[in-house]
């Protein structure tokens, strides 16, 4: 080993001649301390993060659909049968489902109206690209049978509307033509839709702002021939916006291809952003421990001039020098992050464990099940956040040594050892 980190090596330790080495050696330990504490907290934040981004996700795409085709040329999709064939001939694409969408106004009595988004659907073929059919709490999507004029809301619009299954509610659309000439002088067309069931996504969006009904139905009220497009389910959710890409270059023109992300970018914009504040905000602590470690340096500089001075005087070159410092505080910075990744890992695959436990201890719950749709705190721990967590400590560890190793290499023997 060459002797610059056997020396190093030697600094990092406590030392045994003075107490003033002791104190030094000591607050290069409260640095190991703070980098590793700085690790550890990011490393379990992002992961509960994730965790909470991926809960939210998954219960998006229950309703959502992988990805979703328009015809942009209008007036309906009158074969999406074909096309519905077509796009299978990509070997991710597992399933199709035809679909109309529309806004509107839902009414129910003489003073409860909200908005809603109101989709339609084939339910056989429906369940096939997302997972709504199964999340029923009340009724059946099966009542959704064309000429039916029976709808299935979500349980909060349902609860804002106040009306159960087997109620009436009228459907207020600004126009049910397709010729938008008449846009600005069409008078609102109602339809009484009779409540055959409710659903629960566990996302508040879609509980409280979707309503479906049969396809046939939406087609009649809205003018149309046929579906607005088809939703596709395909193989690996991630892979989507790759496979949407390459099914808009098979089609012909006129279709319009957006895969889940796409379908709520904001949201996804804004998770994405507010991950990397996080992590920006959170690497602040590493960086304070790394503040203290250029100062422990600076000390262990000062108080080690004369060992400087005497390598100078035996032969030892001021990058020799330099390197003895560097060494010692990446010693410092790689220790610390090993120990914050180990407890950073530990902790966050023992959220469910370790949670649970601290509310116990606590007497309270930090996600009420009457406030939260989520009533346990998830977490997702993803091996690229850990690497680059990591990289990220022991670089900030390594930069914090360059100028008190520059420092000990610019003393000058003669000076410090006139006194010695």
């Amino acid at each position: 080993m060459p002797y610059e980190w056997l020396v190093g090596l030697r600094y990092t330790r406590a030392g045994k001649r003075s107490g003033r080495n002791s104190f030094i050696s000591f607050i290069s330990a409260i640095s190991m301390a703070g980098i590793a504490l700085g690790v550890a907290a990011l490393i379990v934040v992002l992961s509960v993060y994730n965790g909470f981004q991926k809960e939210v996700t998954e219960r998006m795409l229950s309703v959502l659909a992988h990805i979703e085709m328009y015809d942009v040329r209008g007036g309906g999709m009158k074969d999406w049968q074909a096309v519905a064939r077509q796009a299978a001939q990509h070997k991710e694409v597992k399933a199709a489902a035809p679909f109309v969408e529309t806004q509107a106004m839902l009414v129910h009595g003489s003073d409860k109206l909200r908005p809603a988004i109101v989709r339609g659907i084939l339910p056989e073929f429906e369940g096939k690209v997302s997972g709504v059919t199964h999340l029923v709490k009340q009724g059946s999507f099966d009542a959704l049978r064309p000429g039916s004029w029976n709808i299935v809301l979500g349980v909060e619009l349902a609860k804002a509307l106040e009306v159960t299954v087997g109620g009436k509610v009228a459907m207020a659309l600004a126009q049910s033509g397709t010729n938008p000439a008449n846009a600005l002088n069409a008078a609102p067309s109602m339809r009484i839709f009779t409540v055959a069931g409710t659903f629960e996504a566990g996302h508040n969006e879609f509980d409280a702002g979707l309503a479906y009904i049969a396809l046939e139905d939406g087609e009649q009220l809205l003018g149309f021939d046929g579906p607005f497009g088809l939703r596709l389910r395909v193989a690996d959710t991630q892979r989507a916006p790759i496979v949407a890409a390459e099914l808009k270059q098979m089609l012909a023109g006129g279709m319009l291809v957006r895969d889940w992300s796409k379908l709520n970018a904001n949201w996804f914009a804004a998770v994405h952003t507010q991950k990397n504040m996080m992590f920006i905000i959170l690497t602040l602590i590493i960086a304070v421990a790394a503040f203290n470690l250029v100062a422990t340096l600076v000390m262990t500089v000062t108080d080690k001039q004369a060992d400087i001075a005497i390598l100078r005087t035996l032969g030892a070159s001021p990058a020799s020098v330099m390197k003895i410092f560097m060494v010692q505080g990446a010693l410092v910075g790689v220790l610390g992050t090993a120990m914050g990744v180990a407890g950073g890992v530990l902790l966050a695959l023992n959220v469910d464990v370790i949670v649970p436990a601290i509310e116990r201890l606590l007497g309270m719950k930090f996600l009420s099940k009457d406030i939260y749709f989520i009533s346990a705190v998830p977490s997702d721990l993803r091996w690229g956040d850990v690497g680059m967590i990591a990289a990220t400590a022991v670089g900030l560890a390594f930069f914090a040594t360059l100028y008190p190793s520059w420092r000990a290499a610019k003393v000058k023997p003669a000076e410090a050892l006139r006194y010695e």
